[in-house]
């Protein structure tokens, strides 16, 4: 039982180590689009600059998109049956925990006078803040200029630059799973 109990809060951080890192996905499509007609796509400039964030993340996310759509047998073309953008949103959130007990709290001391004495309080509650952002795909038919897919993505975004390109390929990868709906049914 004491091996337990010691385990117990190591367990409790991994827990919430790996409920962070999931990407949470969905996807919404045209249900009259023909998806086996797309073999070939570009990326929609126009779209891809108004998102906002930094060139090196748009770059990042631009690279694993390709590489997502390579590996499922699209090619990259100036005369492409997608274009592909992107949107983004970031959320910040703040989480503030007031559980903590000490003892050594102020109050009436053993002699009748206000000061320092033995008890239990509150300590300082802890304040943690984190990002959490949102990623849309959209694949647009090139023809009719009309959106025909949207995969989207949230979960918690790291700031260390040597996390981001893992990071940002999992964000991709998992919505891109999603893509062809055909293939979710």
């Amino acid at each position: 039982m004491k091996t337990f109990l010691k385990t117990l809060p190591l367990l409790a951080l991994l827990i919430v180590v790996t409920s962070c890192s999931s990407v949470k996905v969905a996807a919404d499509y045209d249900k009259d689009a023909d998806f086996n007609n797309y073999k070939t796509f570009a990326f929609f400039k126009t779209g891809i600059d108004k998102a906002e964030i930094s060139d090196l993340d748009k770059r990042r996310i631009l690279r694993a998109i390709e590489a997502e759509l390579i590996a499922k047998g699209f090619t990259k073309s100036e005369d492409p049956d997608l274009l592909i953008s992107l949107f983004t949103k970031a959320n910040q959130r703040v989480d503030v925990y007031n559980n903590s007990w000490g003892r050594g709290a102020w109050g009436w001391g053993g002699y009748g006078g206000f000061g320092p004495g033995w008890g239990w309080g509150f300590n300082q509650p802890s304040v943690s803040t984190s990002t959490q952002g949102v990623l849309f795909i959209d694949l647009i038919d090139a023809k009719k200029k009309e959106l025909v897919w949207q995969g989207m993505g949230s979960g918690y975004l790291t700031q260390k630059m040597e996390k981001k390109d893992e990071r940002i390929k999992e964000f991709v990868s998992e919505i891109m799973m999603k893509y062809p709906p055909e293939a979710n049914k």
